[in-house]
């Protein structure tokens, strides 16, 4: 790993929203202002090609001098990685088979478990992300994301397969599996200990705040703000940091020249109705987004393809660089720390940064050293820090952009 990996940041945003546009546009500027960019789309649509008015760029491909674009197809990633998977596990089958019983425990453990219900699919893009950061080779990798839903659950993955492995075959048992002759087996151990090693990988680049950000692209509708808000809310479950919000698509201001009436036809009635409703809508959510960066991007006459077209709309809009400013970039994620009392009569807090959730949606759920968190649709298995280890949940609350969870020491366990 080089000493300082390059940063990374995410784009994000309902479909339809421009966000690949924005993407793009960002890695334009960068590259303009001399720093070495990789634009990557993890978005299997596609689209990032048609932005950029090239052929589908399938491996690392210059545009410029220093920028350059790739479309991930993890379905082939997939496939090269785990080709011959069922193969090998057969041989070792085979050259274990008078060391164990048909009925062995790995029997129901198929390939499959670990290439489709896992995700690993999802796991191994966001392998090539973190390759690509850490190969010293850029200075900005920059990510074209799919539309929202879909990429809260690709960023989630890490979480979610970590989870999924350790439910479907714990660590102890892992390691009696190891002891014994089963080829088979120890061969799905090896596979399952890799796979781990790769998501705490993943997971410890994510939750990077110091390079890792993501920008969330809307539109001025309520729709687009109101999904907004559920992304916003999912990225903080996630515990990754939100760089700012860009508003794609504003209808432009238009003034009349100096010496000439006011146009009052119905369109420019019409135009004018449309700038305040965005108007509303953008101010609205700078007063609700917990002090978040909010740039604006205007509408262009013109579809915006090609690397002109991208570098003149990076040029309208401060912050397509993603310089990051607000509460969002300092924010601690969780802390923990003592309310009240000493002993057994302790009271402790645990406070994550939630905000904009939805509380009907809220959840909240306790799996031995760790607590299940849900929200607007996502979920985050969070490890207890060791104090809390060793109590009970009595009680939690929203205290604004907080959740807030209190527990009290489990005489049963608690030291004396």
């Amino acid at each position: 790993m080089p000493e300082q990996r390059s940063r990374v940041q995410l784009f994000v945003g309902k479909g339809g929203v421009g966000t690949t546009t924005l993407a793009a546009a960002t890695a334009v500027s960068a590259a303009t202002s001399g720093a070495r960019v990789l634009l990557v789309s993890i978005d299997q649509a596609g689209s990032l090609a048609d932005v950029l008015g090239v052929p589908n760029p399938r491996t690392t491909t210059p545009l410029t001098e220093r920028l350059y674009v790739r479309q991930l197809d993890t379905s082939a990633l997939l496939e090269d990685k785990f080709r011959g998977l069922s193969g090998l596990i057969d041989a070792a089958g085979t050259f274990g088979a008078g060391d164990h019983e048909h009925g062995s425990s790995f029997e129901g453990l198929e390939p499959e478990e670990l290439t489709g219900s896992l995700g690993i699919q999802d796991m191994l893009g966001l392998a090539e992300i973190v390759d690509f950061s850490d190969s010293g080779d850029y200075d900005l990798v920059i990510v074209d994301c799919p539309a929202a839903a879909e990429a809260l659950r690709i960023l989630g993955s890490p979480s979610m397969v970590s989870e999924y492995l350790e439910r479907l075959w714990p660590r102890h048992r892992r390691m009696v599996a190891v002891t014994g002759t089963d080829m088979r087996l120890l061969l799905l151990v090896s596979v399952v200990e890799r796979v781990l090693a790769s998501v705490d990988r993943i997971a410890a680049h994510l939750s990077d705040r110091a390079n890792t950000s993501v920008s969330v692209v809307t539109s001025a509708d309520g729709v687009s703000v109101a999904a907004t808000r559920r992304t916003l809310s999912g990225l903080a479950l996630a515990g990754l940091r939100v760089g700012g919000i860009v508003v794609n698509n504003l209808v432009p201001q238009f003034n009349s020249p100096a010496g000439k009436a006011v146009d009052d036809s119905p369109a420019a009635r019409w135009l004018a109705s449309i700038q305040a409703s965005q108007a509303l809508v953008v101010d609205e959510l700078r007063k609700s987004t917990d002090g978040m960066s909010v740039t604006t991007v205007e509408r262009v006459c013109a579809e915006p393809v090609g690397l002109a077209a991208l570098g003149e709309i990076a040029a309208t809009f401060e912050g397509g660089t993603g310089t990051d400013s607000g509460t969002v970039g300092t924010a601690d994620n969780i802390v923990v720390s003592l309310e009240s009392g000493t002993g057994v009569d302790s009271v402790y807090v645990m406070r994550m940064y939630l905000p904009l959730v939805d509380p009907s949606s809220l959840s909240l759920g306790r799996v031995e050293d760790d607590v299940l968190v849900g929200a607007d649709g996502v979920r985050r298995r969070v490890r207890l820090a060791s104090v809390l280890r060793r109590c009970v949940v009595n009680g939690a609350e929203l205290d604004g952009s907080y959740l807030i969870i209190r527990f009290s020491p489990d005489p049963a366990v608690w030291p004396v």
